[in-house]
C-alpha cells in the first residue's frame, strides 16, 4: 500500500509580502518623526568690519572655562540667565553675541542660546575666545 504524496513545487510568498508591507508601513510612520530641527546659523564673513562701519548694539554674553555666565562683566546665575537677557533685550536691538572659552562645555553655550531664543531674540552669533 503505497501512499502518493503531492510534491511541493512552489514557494508561498504571501507571508513574505505581508512582512514587507508591515515594515514599509512602520517606516512610513516613523520617517517624519526622524526629521530633527536644527539651528539656522549664518556665518558672517567680516564681523569686525561691519561693527566698525555702523553703530551696532549687540549684547555680549561670555561663557568662562568653568561654565559661568557674564554679561557686562557681571556674573549671572544660570537660573536667572533668561530673565536677565529678557530684561536687557530692549537695550540691545541687534541681537546676542556669545563668546565662549575653548574649555567651556557645549551645554553652557546651548543654555545661553536657548535663553536668548526664549527671550525673543532671533539674531544669535557665537565666537570663541
Amino acid at each position: 500500500m503505497a501512499r502518493s504524496r503531492d510534491t511541493f513545487n512552489e514557494i508561498n510568498i504571501t507571508p513574505l509580502t505581508d512582512i514587507f508591507l508591515v515594515l514599509l508601513i512602520i517606516m512610513m510612520v516613523i520617517a517624519p518623526m526622524l526629521d530633527q530641527q536644527g539651528l539656522n546659523l549664518t556665518v558672517p564673513e567680516n564681523v569686525a568690519q561691519e561693527q566698525q562701519q555702523k553703530d551696532v548694539k549687540i549684547m555680549t554674553v561670555m561663557v568662562s572655562a568653568d561654565d559661568k555666565f557674564y554679561l557686562d562683566g557681571e556674573e549671572i546665575v544660570p537660573d536667572k540667565l533668561e530673565s536677565v537677557i529678557k530684561s536687557k533685550k530692549s537695550d540691545y536691538p541687534d541681537g546676542v553675541l556669545i563668546k565662549t572659552d575653548s574649555e567651556s562645555s557645549h551645554g553652557a553655550m546651548v543654555k545661553v542660546m536657548d535663553s536668548a531664543r526664549n527671550s525673543g531674540i532671533t539674531s544669535i552669533s557665537v565666537d570663541q575666545i
